[in-house]
């Protein structure tokens, strides 16, 4: 596994190259603790969670607070999907600021999404699988959903009319994250 830095401090795209391909399909790794390690990227894993979604939904933005932040190892198992991280530590260099991220089914690439920053993401295609491992069990009373078309984010899905939940319909704005979430 090749380790690749972002604009986000702390956020990694992995480059799998465990990938066996032949005339039945493919065989790969889809995390090697050992391996993980050996790039310098080490947790433990508590939580597995699957999403199946369709051409045009977006999922997000999510993120649980402290002490019952997340830290994240997302792939795409099956299909496509831009994946899009938003950096939420307050002393970070980054705050604010969000990278996006094409994953899918052909280039096996996983991401390293550190406790702190939100995570969503937008299937480019129909019956699109993604996995992801989380350091620390789900808890609704430390999540938070960040409102996904946040003007002050300046996101740009690439979509008009994206498939989004009640719950991601009604997240909140970056600028009410910051009044309630970053007080010193």
């Amino acid at each position: 596994m090749n380790k690749k830095t972002t604009s986000i401090p702390g956020l990694f795209i992995i480059e799998n190259n465990s990938i066996f391909e032949d005339n039945r399909g493919v065989f790969f790794e889809s995390w090697n603790e050992e391996k993980l390690c050996n790039i310098n990227l080490k947790t433990i894993f508590k939580q597995d969670n699957i999403s199946f979604s369709k051409k045009n939904v977006i999922r997000g933005l999510h993120l649980q607070i402290h002490p019952k932040s997340q830290l994240k190892l997302v792939q795409v198992l099956q299909g496509k999907v831009i994946d899009v991280i938003v950096d939420l530590r307050k002393n970070s260099p980054a705050f604010g600021k969000h990278e996006k991220i094409l994953l899918d089914d052909i280039n096996r690439k996983l991401i390293w999404i550190p406790e702190g920053c939100a995570h969503g993401f937008l299937s480019l295609k129909n019956d699109t699988i993604l996995s992801y491992k989380c350091n620390s069990k789900y808890n609704p009373n430390y999540e938070i959903t960040l409102n996904w078309n946040d003007p002050d984010l300046k996101i740009d899905w690439g979509i008009k009319k994206p498939i989004i939940s009640a719950k991601d319909q009604n997240g909140i704005s970056l600028k009410k994250f910051i009044k309630t979430n970053t007080k010193k």
